[in-house]
């Protein structure tokens, strides 16, 4: 059962595959903003996904960040994120990244709650 104060967290190390210049988003050998950002939803989506029903996961919807200081390759970054708001299907994720000496981004991410075979078959159908 989803209830408010639900946490979740998920390290990775920093390294050539997702840094900026790696990623697009940049031209240097840092921690890229979309690989921060990618933390942070699967950290929210990980922390709530025991409590659905079979069958059912979120997808992200809305991501508010700021990305606050650089992290080099080879410095491990944690995520952290706490549900604080539960509006129906719509979950609202407090997300928290930080390398061991600053916290390098925060801000708020939203998910929807979807069962994934109807998600999944929605998508397809735009192929048709």
């Amino acid at each position: 059962m989803l209830e408010i104060g639900i946490r979740g967290k998920q390290t990775m190390t920093s390294d050539r595959s997702n840094t900026a210049k790696t990623m697009g988003s940049g031209t240097l050998d840092v921690f890229a903003t979309p690989a921060m950002i990618a933390l942070m939803e699967k950290t929210a989506w990980a922390s709530v996904l025991p409590h659905l029903e079979p069958g059912q996961g979120t997808v992200g919807i809305r991501v508010n960040v700021t990305h606050d200081a650089p992290t080099p390759l080879g410095m491990t970054i944690t995520c952290e994120s706490e549900l604080v708001e539960i509006d129906g299907r719509r979950l609202v994720f407090e997300v928290t990244a930080t390398d061991g000496q600053d916290v390098i981004g925060k801000g708020r991410h939203e998910r929807f709650i979807i069962t994934d075979e109807k998600f999944q078959e929605k998508a397809d159908e735009k192929r048709s």
